[in-house]
């Protein structure tokens, strides 16, 4: 199982001074993370897309640009294009250019995306979300598949022949479909033999089983290798030197982040009980020390019927630069040893 981080690259208020860090600084703060990740051996770093005032990562491809040129080993990749909203001619183009950049170190995870402020920013209707994402997969995936396309659809001109560079330096490029708990979107996975990148936010984790089942059989069905149908977690928490630091550190800002959310689509405000009920030991959060991390880890595969890949979401409006630091680095120097040992 290989570990990493994703970040939405949240716009941050220091807890200790008050004080709200510039977008300048906050790009400058996040390589840094990006940098740390590399060196201290985690597998990869994944950069997310939203167009809200509260996050920066509305063009991930340049910021994995700008981490490519600073790091060495570490896969660098998006969590998640919002394809739905974007010309997969130009996304290829974009991620062939970052593969080659990196020198062969690009994921592309492609999704609908849980927020939607993409689709009226891009005079796109909701009524097709969907469609959307279907007919743009499909162009994306001939696009790698060949060099030359032709190709027509309902939401794009009609390519008949057109060449589309760069080409990456991976053969093919890694496309993984990013997916919540729609059973469709399982299957959709499973019979195209992608890999699958789960985003789980709430409840618990086991209850993904039938789900990941479901897309390994449609896998199977179709006829696709087992090793072709990797699974991937994407999953919020956070590691530190105990699980109650872990907790009270994260806690301030995981409140104010879903207060705002729950205010926009009608929830019930959360509450401290709620962020400890599912930081246990079966709930969807993966916090605590790195013991309790790593178990977690491993338990949770094992609910899955194995787990290819797990990235921690941390971002937190309310966590410091310098215990994100830590976090990262306990991570990939005390979490990941301890996986990789069984």
């Amino acid at each position: 199982m290989h570990l990493g981080v994703d970040s939405f690259v949240a716009a941050v208020t220091d807890p200790r001074t008050g004080r709200r860090v510039g977008p300048e600084e906050r790009m400058a703060h996040l390589l840094e993370e990006i940098e740390l990740a590399d060196r201290v051996g985690l597998y990869s770093f994944g950069i997310g897309e939203h167009h809200r005032p509260e996050y920066y990562d509305s063009a991930p491809p340049v910021i994995l640009a700008a981490a490519a040129a600073r790091t060495e080993r570490i896969r660098l990749g998006s969590a998640v294009a919002v394809l739905s909203a974007a010309d997969p001619v130009r996304v290829f183009q974009q991620f062939a250019t970052l593969d080659l950049i990196s020198r062969g170190r690009i994921d592309l995870v492609v999704g609908r995306g849980s927020f939607t402020e993409a689709f009226p920013l891009f005079g796109l209707s909701l009524a097709d979300y969907d469609e959307l994402f279907d007919e743009k997969l499909d162009l994306l995936l001939r696009i790698r598949g060949s060099e030359h396309v032709t190709w027509s659809g309902r939401h794009r001109p009609a390519l008949s022949g057109q060449g589309v560079y760069p080409r990456p330096l991976q053969d093919p490029l890694p496309i993984w479909v990013g997916v919540g708990g729609t059973p469709t979107s399982f299957v959709r996975a499973g019979l195209l033999g992608l890999p699958l990148m789960v985003a789980i936010i709430g409840g618990e984790p086991r209850q993904f089983a039938p789900l990941v089942d479901l897309y390994r059989q449609a896998g199977a069905q179709a006829g696709h290798a087992p090793e072709r149908l990797q699974v991937g977690l994407h999953v919020f928490g956070y590691v530190a030197d105990s699980t109650k630091a872990a907790a009270d550190t994260v806690y301030p800002g995981w409140h104010e982040m879903f207060t705002a959310v729950s205010r926009e689509r009608g929830f019930r405000a959360p509450t401290r009980a709620q962020f400890d009920a599912t930081s246990g030991p079966d709930g969807a959060f993966f916090m605590g020390d790195p013991d309790t991390v790593a178990d977690k880890l491993q338990r949770i595969s094992a609910q899955l019927g194995g787990v290819d890949r797990v990235s921690i979401q941390m971002t937190n409006p309310r966590l410091a630069h310098e215990d994100l630091l830590r976090g990262i680095e306990l991570l990939g120097t005390e979490v990941a040893p301890r996986v990789a040992a069984g």
